[in-house]
């Protein structure tokens, strides 16, 4: 299994309202996908996290391989999505590894 973690924050710019919608947008988009990709063992997106966390929103997903995560990287919906994301965030972190 190949497991894919995205971490971003929203645009500081963004009003506390346009941050939740825009939380809202990215999870409905990129969950979307996950039905739309073979491959994908599991994908969601955390919109709520704790006052702990130093980011706003996190994609968990599982590949069943590597080609499978490179599917859904290049994947139309996922290409869309991510136009969408690089729109409204910044300092994205990113750790891809199998298990």
């Amino acid at each position: 299994m190949v497991h894919h973690i995205v971490l971003w924050n929203l645009n500081e710019e963004l009003s506390y309202e346009e941050k939740q919608e825009a939380a809202a947008r990215i999870k409905a988009e990129l969950e979307a996908v996950k039905n739309e990709v073979s491959g994908v063992v599991s994908l969601s997106v955390v919109t709520d996290p704790l006052d702990s966390s130093n980011k706003e929103v996190g994609l968990i997903s599982v590949f069943e391989s590597e080609e499978a995560l490179k599917a859904y990287q290049v994947h139309p919906a996922h290409v869309e999505a991510g136009k969408y994301i690089r729109s409204v965030t910044n300092g994205r972190s990113c750790i891809d590894y199998t298990e």
